[in-house]
């Protein structure tokens, strides 16, 4: 039977910035914001003794003369324009309902989907019957937030070329709050695999394709054998997220890329053991200081 042994190392000594003990942004239910009576009580606040309290824990956010507090740990809260990677858990009729780490399941109209072969026509009841042609229950799909519905329930569309139903790769899941918002979600990473960073916490990992067929409507997916070497970059890859994700640090390109190059040294799976994983976090973090320095 294979043991595994390990023995104390020292840390090196790496000297971060502020601590989080430190952070005026940050807050824990009870604390005083703000005292000042001329701020707006958003979200994740309240009024007590005219002095604007915390109800949540999590990041302060002010806007103007509003102010309001970000939970750490929550359920998806999407916008128009998020980015989403969501799967399919049920076909109905002229919709399909999505599961996107969100309160409500999100719906995809048959009307927001391309069609196979990028035609531009109304929907016809052919269409609704081959619906489980285009997507079915279990599929992954990557789509945009078109807009919300007054009970908060997400309404999606897929009707870039960019955006539609995914083929072989990894799903990692995730807090929503640690992915960073940026003008694209979409990565191909130098070290041979893509990424696509999904605004409510849902990674998707996957090897970088060739020339995709445009005339699928992003229907197509590949299902030729993955190389031995795309497989383990996507596996490091995958550790690194969790990683990052244990130690509470922003994910998106930069961050995932030099948490990459730091975990080189160790093998895949020794990522993952406690003490390794603090060593990559600190690296990574040391160089977004000095790349923000």
């Amino acid at each position: 039977m294979a043991v595994d042994m390990r023995l104390p190392t020292v840390i090196k000594a790496m000297s971060l910035s502020v601590s989080a003990a430190d952070r005026k942004d940050m807050v824990v239910p009870g604390d005083v914001i703000t005292s000042d009576t001329g701020f707006m009580r958003g979200h994740g606040t309240y009024v007590d003794e005219d002095k604007l309290t915390a109800s949540v824990a999590g990041e302060v956010q002010r806007v103007d003369k509003l102010i309001c507090v970000r939970p750490l740990k929550t359920r998806f809260n999407g916008e128009v324009g998020d980015v989403v990677v969501g799967r399919i858990t049920e076909v109905q009729q002229k919709r399909w309902k999505v599961e996107t780490n969100s309160r409500l399941d999100s719906v995809l109209l048959l009307s927001s989907v391309n069609l196979p072969g990028g035609e531009l026509r109304r929907r016809s009841a052919e269409d609704e019957l081959t619906m489980r042609e285009y997507l079915q229950e279990g599929d992954l799909i990557s789509a945009e937030v078109q807009s919300v519905f007054s009970d908060g329930a997400l309404s999606l569309h897929t009707r870039s070329l960019k955006y539609g139903k995914l083929g072989q790769g990894v799903l990692v899941q995730l807090s929503p709050s640690l992915i960073k918002r940026q003008k694209t979600h979409f990565h191909n990473l130098p070290c041979g695999a893509s990424i696509i960073l999904g605004n409510n916490g849902f990674v998707w990992l996957y090897p970088t394709p060739g020339q995709q067929e445009e005339e699928a409507g992003g229907f197509y997916t590949s299902l030729e054998p993955v190389s031995l070497s795309d497989r383990e970059v996507i596996s490091r890859l995958r550790n690194c997220l969790l990683a990052l994700a244990a130690h509470k640090v922003l994910l998106y390109d930069t961050s995932v890329l030099y948490c990459y190059e730091s975990s080189l040294q160790h093998q895949v799976k020794d990522i993952l053991k406690p003490e390794v994983m603090e060593e990559i976090v600190m690296l990574t973090q040391q160089k977004l200081l000095e790349q923000e320095g």
